[in-house]
């Protein structure tokens, strides 16, 4: 092996490897947020976990029984001192994407935000909704 071959290829490795961080912190947020999609009696809720971001930093949009939640923010932060200034700049987004059944009522899909949970309700259709069991009488 040649001189400093070696410290070459440790040095792409290190550079070459994914180290995004599984948490949000003041400094960077977590790529793919948690979800829980719920199935009740008469409709689906998913619940987004993003603690740090508030209602205005989502973005929901619906195309042909796509839904898309996605955000983006950028933090700055800016210190002056008599000798230096220093400036931090952070960039987080994510973007995820949920094929719709076809029994739900689209133009009725609300959204809510509390304690850093993203919750979008989703209606399904009158025909989807499973009735309760009942006897039927023989004539």
């Amino acid at each position: 092996m040649l001189p400093g071959l070696r410290n070459k290829s440790l040095f792409n490795e290190f550079f070459n490897h994914n180290y995004a961080p599984a948490y949000y912190d003041n400094s960077c947020y977590y790529n793919t947020p948690a979800v829980n999609i719920v199935e009740e009696k008469d409709s689906f809720k998913i619940e987004v976990a993003a603690p740090g971001l508030n209602k205005n930093d989502f973005h929901i949009e619906l195309d042909n029984f796509v839904l898309t939640v996605s955000s983006i923010k950028e933090e700055k932060k800016e210190e002056n001192n008599n000798k230096f200034t220093t400036r931090e700049f952070n960039y987080a987004s994510f973007n995820r994407s949920f094929t719709l059944p076809r029994t739900v009522k689209t133009d009725k899909i609300n959204a809510s935000h509390k304690d850093g949970i993203l919750i979008i309700t989703i209606p399904k259709k009158e025909e989807a909704i499973e009735k309760p069991m009942r006897k039927i009488a023989i004539s």
